[in-house]
């Protein structure tokens, strides 16, 4: 997209620890002069957020996630990504289409290609050449092994449809964060999540660091 703002997106199975990490990112952007928009999937609109509930706590197929997944991400991206990018402003997304490519592609099973269909149906069109499809200008992967997450996970709050999936899933899905990451790794940074939390944290500051967002030392 032609503006002077930027895209990033916050990846990796539920229990990852990414949550704890995005206040702070925005905070440290927003002390650099950004303007930051911080947002998430499924979610961030009003029509967005109704869907997430569905996602979230309804049964249905991998087929009928996935489309309902890409609505929301439509309908996000021309109420809020989009008009904050074009504004020059800095979005933070907490998942973004890679999303779905490891839970209902990796996880569920559905076909990639498919996915890839729909990813361009869904999000191509945002940019002066028609054919471009919009995805961040960097994803921070929040890399952890499935059988961590799920310990993580055992303590937390009633978990939802995916949170209470067992770890043969969330290696599936861990999987297929590998297999986007490996298609497009110039757009990846890969965070080792199961490095104490001040650790993880310089992962996260030395990846924007090094695409010139932030200065070092921030």
């Amino acid at each position: 997209m032609s503006n002077t703002g930027f895209f990033l997106s916050f990846e990796g199975i539920d229990g990852a620890g990414k949550s704890s990490h995005l206040d702070a990112l925005a905070a440290a952007l927003r002390q650099a002069g950004h303007t930051v928009t911080l947002t998430r999937e499924p979610g961030g609109t009003p029509l967005a957020e109704q869907l997430r509930h569905l996602l979230l706590h309804h049964a249905m197929d991998a087929h009928t996630e996935a489309l309902l997944a890409f609505a929301a991400r439509r309908n996000h991206v021309c109420q809020v990504i989009a008009p904050a990018l074009a504004r020059g402003e800095v979005v933070i997304s907490d998942r973004f289409s890679d999303a779905t490519f490891a839970y209902q592609g990796a996880g569920r099973g559905l076909d990639w290609d498919l996915l890839l269909q729909l990813e361009r149906l869904t999000l191509a069109g945002f940019g002066l050449n028609p054919d471009f499809v919009l995805k961040p200008d960097l994803t921070l992967w929040f890399d952890l092994p499935a059988a961590v997450a799920a310990q993580r996970l055992a303590s937390a709050r009633l978990p939802d449809r995916f949170e209470a999936q067992p770890a043969p899933f969330f290696a599936a899905v861990a999987g297929g964060y590998a297999r986007r990451c490996a298609e497009d790794a110039p757009r990846f940074a890969r965070i080792e999540a199961d490095a104490p939390r001040p650790a993880v944290w310089q992962q996260v500051l030395a990846a924007v660091q090094s695409r010139g967002w932030l200065k070092e030392g921030a």
